[in-house]
């Protein structure tokens, strides 16, 4: 089974989470959810914390994540709905430039960490992913380009 991984500030985050009552964490380790974040995973309708998704149906705001960090939980929406060219993969130097004035310009929200919208931005909308594949997800892509 291969495991596709996404890049966060923390570190490598596995993704898919089944249905069970179990999260996997950065390092690997399984971790029990308790009845009450259970409950919220259901209440915002999210399969696990720390995952960001998309939210084209609300009326302001792009994504949506259900952001925790140890035993604080709270629903952050950021994102302009309807920007076109955030700047996840700036070609043109006045993509550059938009990219490096967003992370000037909230330096220090995105420093407050997870529970912070521009944190959430950051990683989802504003970060490089060109540079940003681990060696392991390179390495697939390549593998699979071969076939």
């Amino acid at each position: 089974m291969i495991l596709l991984r996404r890049y966060t500030s923390t570190g490598l985050c596995a993704l898919g989470l089944g249905p069970s009552a179990t999260m996997q964490t950065g390092s690997g380790k399984a971790m029990s959810l308790t009845k009450e974040e259970k409950n919220k995973l259901k209440k915002y309708n999210f399969k696990r914390f720390n995952s960001p998704k998309r939210t084209p149906n609300h009326p302001t705001k792009s994504h949506a994540v259900l952001a925790k960090e140890g035993d604080k939980i709270r629903l952050i929406r950021f994102g302009q709905q309807g920007v076109s060219g955030a700047g996840s993969n700036p070609r043109s130097e006045k993509e550059k430039a938009r990219r490096r004035s967003f992370k000037a310009r909230h330096a220090k929200n995105i420093a407050r960490g997870k529970m912070s919208p521009a944190y959430w931005s950051s990683v989802t909308k504003w970060v490089f992913w060109g540079a940003m594949l681990s060696g392991e997800l390179t390495a697939l892509l390549r593998h699979a380009s071969n076939t």
